[in-house]
């Protein structure tokens, strides 16, 4: 499948992540999508249930690049400021040349928080957003004096391994566990203490901000993840005032639905909902 680099020109001193583009043949619409923890934007070719080439295959354009300490991109391995990641996605938005054509934004896990902070932030020049399996809410079941201290150790040791996720919690079917363990690309230990911590400020911070939320979402998520809550799911849900939100929640689905067992359902809600919103009369929040 075609691939080309994407460099992000909204950077004054060069790009510190690294960007790609599949184009479509005839583009209806353009996506930004942003991968979770640990892993890389060229998973969602092959290895996420092909998620990048069905997109394309529906004429639209898919832009990613690899966050901060992943993948292709600048950083030590998986500690990141998520504060710093929402600025990022925000520049990338800014750099994106889409010609005129809707565009929308998907975010996967700690993508899909990022891509929530940055929508919350500034929704303009987009179209819709799809967030799957997003860490919206973290650390409720933690208790208070462990959540007073993570931004302490987050200063102190940035780099301290603090949570496993556990890759069992990724997927039903073993051999895409089993593919996710082998994938060199991958970062398989656990959170260090500064993604954790920035992870849980920003997520907190954001709940206020949701009440002028008005472009068109798609949210998806397993009623059994446990590496993400979907009560934060709902909850978000909820508490946005657009008029056009959709909730889809697989019973007893895990983690990474693309690669669980109703994988080809959850491809189809994606791209349907994005084709009836990527026509001519799709609008642009401005």
């Amino acid at each position: 499948m075609y691939n080309a680099s994407w460099e992000p020109s909204a950077w004054e001193s060069g790009a510190p992540v690294r960007g790609y583009v599949w184009p479509a043949l005839e583009p209806r619409a353009a996506v930004l999508l942003t991968h979770g923890f640990g892993e890389y934007a060229g998973r969602y070719v092959e290895k996420y249930h092909r998620l990048i080439p069905a997109l394309v295959g529906a004429g639209l354009s898919v832009y990613a690049y690899d966050l901060r300490g992943h993948g292709g991109s600048e950083g030590r391995r998986a500690v990141v400021d998520a504060f710093t990641l929402v600025e990022d996605h925000l520049l990338a938005r800014e750099s994106l040349r889409t010609g005129g054509l809707p565009l929308f934004a998907f975010g996967h896990s700690l993508g899909g928080l990022i891509t929530a902070a940055s929508v919350a932030r500034d929704p303009g020049g987009l179209s819709g957003v799809i967030l799957s399996s997003p860490a919206l809410l973290i650390g409720e079941d933690q208790p208070a004096w462990l959540r007073a201290l993570a931004p302490v150790l987050a200063r102190v040791a940035p780099n301290a391994p603090v949570t496993a996720l556990g890759s069992e919690g990724l997927s039903r079917l073993t051999d895409e566990v089993s593919a996710y363990g082998t994938d060199a690309g991958i970062y398989q230990g656990k959170v260090p203490a500064l993604t954790a911590a920035s992870m849980l400020r920003l997520s907190t911070g954001l709940w206020p901000l949701y009440a002028r939320w008005r472009l068109p979402t798609l949210a998806v998520h397993g009623t059994a993840d446990r590496i993400t809550d979907v009560n934060g799911t709902q909850r978000f849900i909820k508490a946005i005032p657009a008029e056009d939100k959709t909730l889809r929640l697989v019973e007893g689905g895990y983690h990474e639905l693309l690669n669980d067992e109703p994988r080809e359902e959850v491809l189809g809600w994606i791209v349907g909902w994005l084709r009836e919103r990527s026509g001519e009369e799709a609008s642009v929040s401005r």
